[in-house]
């Protein structure tokens, strides 16, 4: 039990947090901190903390050596966003642990009440486990990935080959196995069954703290299939087609990434020009690995697929000329619109306003005069989506009205 307050804890954390770090990335580098490197790490910085690093359980004794406290290790990991990838069999563990409460639940459904909102509080517990073990994983392989497509290391081109068949075959297969929606038994499927049972029980349950117990499930199930949808797009359009890209060796992304993960470089150093155009010599001695590379960025892009509208459809074309000899014949007309009307549902019954706008353009020809009815009234133009109140237009031809 820690005896001390959270805040002085806390405020010990900030005051030594340069050291912490250091202890931090001993661990993640040798999954233990030495007792010779906790030692030289305080001389280092010249602080005598060990007592208070034992007394706030940051560090635990493993044997002679020390480790990182887990609520700490977690803490760290996720302020640096430095995930440890996790074996897809530790992934299953959640999964497994969800089935079972899931089929508890079902079982025990009508029982006791209390068991019930505790199997349910669990269940939500066991699934946000499982979200962040993917989503950290995601990221963890994502980061390692880059880093070997980088080759910051210096590897040889062999050993490079057989980390990437490594990630591929221990994490991100396994990973992309249990994230599949075509796979009838994947984890990802079993949360979609329960979230279908719980949307039914969030509305027909008896009692109704229950039902508000489901509701809340309900809702967190909904953000995880999309938390988990995005994880599983991350792993099939970017993670796999690096990997695959790894055979090839970029110096201009090694020194990127090393330039943006270098501390403070980035502030201090003026960034290199991305965007100027350079000249590559034919008998540089990475021209060929630098243009497969350009070639090969375009291999993965997606597959764009075109499908043509099935449905015909008949386009309605003003005949000007048709029209107006029409319109000639029948002059004077003492109802344009009407005749508008009239004229083109001889056509087409189910006319658009548009087509009808287009006939009533006759109006701004000059061969004709028009005048108002004065009777003031109006007439109606209709088709199956709408109305139109218009006026009466008498419309007659130009000599008549000369005479």
């Amino acid at each position: 039990m820690i005896k001390s307050e959270p805040k002085s804890i806390l405020q010990f954390i900030a005051s030594h947090y340069d050291l912490l770090r250091d202890l931090f990335d001993l661990q993640v580098k040798n999954n233990i901190i030495t007792k010779e490197a906790l030692s030289i790490c305080l001389e280092n910085y010249d602080k005598n903390i060990h007592a208070q690093l034992t007394e706030y359980q940051i560090l635990v004794e493993l044997n002679d050596d020390f480790a990182f406290n887990e609520p700490y290790l977690i803490l760290f990991e996720f302020i640096h966003q430095q995930f440890k990838p996790l074996l897809p069999e530790e992934i299953e563990h959640f999964g497994e642990a969800i089935k079972t409460i899931f089929l508890k639940i079902k079982e025990g459904i009508n029982e006791d009440k209390n068991i019930l909102l505790e199997r349910i509080e669990a269940l939500s517990s066991q699934i946000k486990k499982f979200t962040n073990a993917v989503v950290n994983n995601t990221k963890s392989l994502l980061a390692e990935s880059k880093e070997l497509k980088a080759n910051n290391k210096k590897i040889d081109y062999q050993e490079k080959i057989q980390k990437a068949r490594h990630l591929i075959e221990n994490y991100i297969s396994p990973l992309n196995t249990i994230l599949d929606v075509n796979h009838s038994q994947s984890i990802y499927n079993e949360l979609l069954n329960i979230s279908q049972f719980t949307n039914v029980k969030r509305f027909d349950y008896i009692d109704e703290s229950t039902r508000r117990e489901f509701e809340k499930l309900y809702h967190l199930l909904r953000q995880v299939v999309k938390d988990l949808n995005l994880q599983s797009i991350i792993l099939t359009n970017e993670l796999l087609p690096l990997i695959d890209r790894i055979k090839t060796e970029s110096e201009y992304l090694r020194g990127f990434l090393h330039y943006l993960t270098n501390g403070r470089c980035y502030k201090e150093i003026q960034p290199p020009k991305i965007f100027v155009p350079t000249r590559d010599n034919i008998y540089n001695r990475f021209v060929y690995e630098n243009t497969k590379e350009y070639f090969e960025q375009f291999k993965y892009e997606d597959e764009i697929i075109v499908v043509e509208d099935s449905q015909q459809t008949s386009d309605w074309i003003f005949d000007k000329s048709k029209y107006k000899e029409s319109l000639n014949k029948n002059l004077p007309v003492e109802d344009f619109f009407k005749w508008c009307e009239s004229s083109i549902k001889q056509e087409s019954e189910n006319f658009s306003l548009d087509n009808f706008f287009m006939v009533t353009s006759l109006l701004f020809e000059d061969d004709y005069e028009i005048s108002v009815n004065r009777d003031d009234k109006k007439i109606s133009v209709t088709n199956e989506n709408s109305e139109l109140l218009m006026p009466k237009l008498i419309i007659k031809r130009q000599e008549d009205v000369s005479r």
